[in-house]
């Protein structure tokens, strides 16, 4: 917590240091700091819906290219009460969600032993790295012709996506382990579990939970991406096809349920890292100022 000091100079000389509201009122400055900065989060993007609104309505931007908030709003409403809208959803969920579960457990896995052990990182870090850098939707037509049509393909490539990102910072995150720490526990005799158990992990869990957020906001841009080209169902499917036959509205439906859904994966995760870490300091903007 930032404690703020009012200095005055009287006549005499003397520099008299004043405690500042932050340091006399904790409590009630975060409390009016939190409302401020949840009233900045729901105000600015009302304001740029309630400007997009006026703008449709005005005739500032063509309404058939850029429908109205309200017109997107009453058809997403309208296809969801019909049922047609939940497929689509439930078939970007379940292939993000599969995916994201095979990388980061892959991605862990390989990051703590290549952490861990220098043979194995010698070993295979030059050949990740060259793979790393290959945009993954150009592996999309080498899982197609591995897994064929199907969601066998859609999910290989979420989680090869998640894998590296997992992968690296767990990696960075147990080689940026103290060195003290892994003396502690040698010199208190622990055995490879014990010192996995009570130092790697503790210590390097927040760097990995932070890569695995980071991947949960990845992995939704790719399925939405593969799904425009290589699905039948699907968000990244329906904004594709809506697209093709000019139903703006439509389409700007599934960008809102993709934003929604990116939201509410990412912000899953950040809730799951707090729980299993609470010794970890709060993200910047989150916790106290």
């Amino acid at each position: 917590m930032t404690i703020t000091v009012n200095a005055t100079k009287p006549d005499d000389g003397v520099l008299v240091r004043r405690p500042g509201p932050q340091e006399l009122r904790p409590e009630r400055t975060h409390r009016r700091r939190r409302a401020l900065e949840l009233g900045l989060a729901v105000a600015v993007p009302l304001l740029l819906v309630l400007l997009w609104q006026l703008a449709a309505e005005r005739s500032w931007i063509d309404a058939r290219v850029y429908p109205a908030p309200s017109t997107i709003l009453a058809d997403g409403w309208d296809r969801a009460g019909a049922g047609e809208l939940w497929p689509d959803i439930w078939a970007t969920f379940k292939r993000v969600l599969g995916g994201y579960a095979i990388g980061t457990v892959a991605g862990y896995a390989l990051g703590l032993l290549m952490g861990s052990l220098s043979l194995v990182r010698a070993a295979l870090e030059p050949l990740l790295d060259a793979l790393y850098v290959v945009p993954k939707l150009a592996l999309l037509p080498v899982f197609l012709n591995m897994f064929g049509l199907g969601e066998g393909p859609q999910i290989a490539l979420v989680a090869a996506t998640v894998f590296f990102f997992v992968w690296i910072s767990t990696m960075a995150a147990v080689l940026a382990v103290p060195v003290g720490h892994r003396d502690a526990g040698q010199v208190f005799g622990a055995s490879p579990w014990q010192m996995f158990r009570h130092v790697l992990l503790p210590a390097s869990l927040p760097a990995v939970l932070v890569g695995a957020r980071i991947a949960a906001g990845v992995a939704v841009l790719v399925i939405v991406a593969s799904e425009q080209i290589a699905a039948a169902d699907g968000l990244g499917h329906l904004i594709f096809d809506s697209r093709a036959l000019f139903q703006n509205d439509v389409m700007f439906v599934g960008i809102v349920c993709v934003a929604v859904l990116g939201v509410v994966f990412s912000e899953v995760v950040r809730t799951a890292g707090r729980l299993l870490t609470p010794w970890a300091p709060r993200d910047r903007g989150r916790g106290r100022s």
